[in-house]
């Protein structure tokens, strides 16, 4: 679990396998003009039962969100058998989120561009969102005073108070925020990570962090800023960086972005954004009743209705099935 510790600062630790630094205070604005979110239609997602949860963005050929479908549009498998929905609904709602940040000392030159960005992220989404900042080098800092905030001045004091400096612990920060984000009232979860470089410091690998965001809801998001020089000099190493992240993003159903350069990160920020409020949720409790903990592929079909052509869905590529032994 993270662990947020009261002091002048706040401590985030990883699990058993890290023991967290000390974090700072959150400060955050007033919010941006946004509609409230709907309020689910009679029903919420309950966690007592085995229900397995996808977020799907359905998007056109010219990469536009698809809306007003309905249930019947939508096919799911799991293992290549159909299952039944359970759910299914189409709207704006609040979410949980953590925003991962870079903090090493590669991005000393790019940090005030992602502080900016960051803020617009939060400022453009919903107005009920509940958030978290997470900064990370060589370990890694939940930097909100509580869990979680809605407060956008306690947001924007955390960014401020960025150092850049260290190396980049990018698993150890990704598993960590995971773990912090069970503990969101929302249903809905989603990360946003920005990073500039390779992972060159977690005790845990690229591997464990995919399987830790296939064993959750969250819908992981990034974007990697490599300067010029990076992608010269260290190219097997900024390949191997990009490749962490569109594994991340894949197998969660989320995106990764590659600005040119750190001035672009805001605009992409915005487009985050927007991705994470026009999604579907779908729900069903699986067939397979097996407790075996293996990992289990997910499909999602949509059949356009008339006039509308091709439509592309993207959402998670699977997840685990809580184990018999662990409970989990």
């Amino acid at each position: 679990m993270l662990r947020a510790a009261r002091s002048a600062r706040w401590s985030f630790a990883l699990s058993a396998f890290l023991v967290a630094a000390a974090a700072v205070t959150l400060l955050r604005a007033q919010q941006a003009p946004l509609p409230p979110p709907q309020e689910p239609s009679g029903y919420a997602i309950q966690r007592d039962v085995d229900l397995v949860v996808l977020h799907a963005a359905v998007l056109n050929s010219r990469g536009q969100f698809v809306p007003g479908l309905k249930q019947d549009n939508f096919r799911v498998f799991e293992d290549k058998v159909e299952q039944k929905l359970s759910l299914f609904r189409e709207e704006d709602v609040a979410v949980s989120m953590g925003l991962i940040i870079d903090n090493s000392g590669s991005m000393r030159d790019k940090i005030a561009q992602v502080k900016t960005a960051a803020m617009t992220f939060v400022k453009v989404s919903n107005p009920q969102d509940e958030t978290f900042i997470v900064n990370f080098n060589d370990d890694f800092y939940l930097d909100t005073v509580s869990d979680f905030t809605s407060n956008l001045d306690e947001l924007k004091d955390g960014l401020d108070r960025i150092d850049a400096r260290g190396s980049t612990a990018l698993y150890d920060a990704v598993i960590g925020s995971l773990d912090h984000l069970k503990k969101g009232r929302r249903d809905k979860k989603v990360l946003l990570l920005i990073s500039d470089g390779v992972d060159n410091a977690s005790r845990r690998t690229l591997t464990d962090a995919v399987r830790e965001a296939q064993k959750s809801d969250a819908v992981i998001y990034a974007i990697g800023i490599f300067s010029d020089d990076d992608l010269k000099q260290n190219r097997s190493q900024m390949r191997k960086a990009r490749g962490a992240l569109i594994d991340l993003t894949t197998a969660t159903g989320g995106l990764a972005f590659f600005p040119e350069t750190a001035n672009e990160t805001e605009a992409l920020c915005t487009q985050i954004a927007h991705d994470i409020r026009n999604q579907y949720t779908l729900a069903y409790s699986p067939t397979n009743l097996s407790r075996d903990g293996k990992f289990r592929s997910v499909m999602v079909d949509v059949t356009p209705p008339k006039g509308i052509g091709k439509l592309l869905v993207r959402t998670r590529t699977g997840y685990y099935p809580r184990s018999a032994a662990s409970g989990n």
